[in-house]
């Protein structure tokens, strides 16, 4: 009786699911090292958390770290890098939103761009509801109660102590206690405009201030 044939098996490394295999797995990492590789091309800058307005102090709790990957390292130049801190005594020079990149030629120093920045401190119902940071707005002051007198029992006329001037801080009103009658108004007045300060708040101490918002601004 003759002994049964016997088949040599296929040799392993010509196995088409091998080969298969081994090529899903080159193609796997070659695209997870092609990703890193563009994730390594992103760079890390400054973008701004809230509205600034021009001449507005900007400091770390102003600005958050954005990763860009710019395609030339020129556009990446004109934004502020968020490899170190916003320098000390910084402003900024022209109005910015929220969530816009930091330029570098929106940024200035304080000791160059110069504002007063005035606190008034205004009712509630005197404030429109729209106001943020980074409107504009004209202060008047209207007479308090005291401001009439015996000799001239006739109405007092409001009188505009500033306009079109930029507001750089709303601090919230609400308290424990409940909401206040008053909240603090912040206004950036220009050098321009410093010599009517004493009056206006002088007038602001004896009078009731309301702000007059500029129509989309």
């Amino acid at each position: 009786m003759s002994p049964a044939a016997r088949r040599h098996d296929r040799a392993v490394w010509r196995d088409p699911r091998l080969i298969i295999g081994i090529v899903l797995v080159a193609g796997s990492v070659l695209l997870g090292a092609r990703l890193l590789a563009h994730a390594d091309d992103s760079v890390a800058v400054w973008a701004l958390r809230h509205d600034l307005a021009q001449g507005s102090r900007i400091g770390p709790d102003d600005v958050v770290p954005r990763h860009i990957r710019f395609y030339d390292a020129a556009d990446a130049d004109r934004y502020v890098s968020a490899a170190a801190l916003v320098p000390a005594g910084s402003v900024v020079t022209r109005d910015l939103g929220a969530g816009e990149l930091l330029p570098r030629a929106a940024l200035g120093s304080a000791a160059v761009h110069h504002v007063a920045e005035v606190p008034f401190s205004v009712a509630t119902d005197a404030v429109p509801a729209s106001v943020r940071p980074g409107s504009v707005v004209d202060v008047w002051v209207a007479p308090g109660a005291s401001a009439a007198s015996a000799t001239d029992p006739g109405p007092q006329r409001a009188i505009r102590v500033f306009d079109d001037v930029t507001v750089v801080a709303v601090p919230a009103t609400a308290s424990a206690l409940g909401p206040s009658a008053t909240r603090q108004v912040v206004v950036a007045v220009p050098p321009g405009k410093e010599g009517g300060l004493p009056e206006a708040l002088s007038r602001a101490a004896a009078g009731t201030v309301v702000l007059v918002k500029q129509d989309g601004r």
